[in-house]
């Protein structure tokens, strides 16, 4: 995820993407990635100026929700294809995450002081934990219906989703 701001950051990595993160299924990694991106990028512009942090924060979360919510809407077509078991209970944990970000927006945009960091440290923390306990769930349930193609590679087809 490519945030673009004009208010210098520090250019640290806070959290890396780790191969134990990764589903195995490149659009999903990679959606993952641009998240925790995303999540340095917040880290970055926690200056402790009040100013600078509101200012960022108001250029950057409308493009972060919208990448958000196509990232579930992309794991959520996934599970409906290949009929995951756990689609209900994983909706639900997206649909409440999504409640949870459009309230600190909404509290921000009515006037109430959003602190980055914590911001940071609340996005960091749920990604992670989702990411090792429920889309873990569903990367398993793939790798045991896809079929194995002669150069190695997994993929789901239609005969895996019969």
């Amino acid at each position: 995820m490519a945030v673009i701001s004009t208010i210098p950051t520090k250019s640290k990595n806070y959290v890396s993407w780790s191969e134990s993160y990764s589903m195995g299924i490149k659009i999903i990694d990679d959606q993952h990635k641009g998240l925790l991106d995303f999540v340095n990028d917040l880290f970055n512009h926690s200056t402790g100026n009040e100013l600078e942090e509101q200012a960022y924060f108001k250029e950057v979360i409308q493009q972060a929700v919208q990448y958000i919510k196509n990232h579930f809407q992309t794991e959520e077509k996934l599970m409906i294809t290949t009929k995951y078991p756990g689609y209900a209970e994983h909706k639900k944990a997206h649909d409440e995450f999504t409640l949870t970000v459009v309230k600190s927006v909404k509290d921000f945009e009515s006037g109430k002081r959003l602190v980055l960091e914590k911001f940071a440290y609340f996005l960091k923390d749920w990604i992670l934990t989702h990411v090792a306990v429920m889309d873990i769930q569903y990367a398993t349930y793939f790798r045991k219906i896809a079929t194995r193609k002669a150069d190695g590679r997994l993929t789901i087809g239609m005969a895996d989703i019969g």
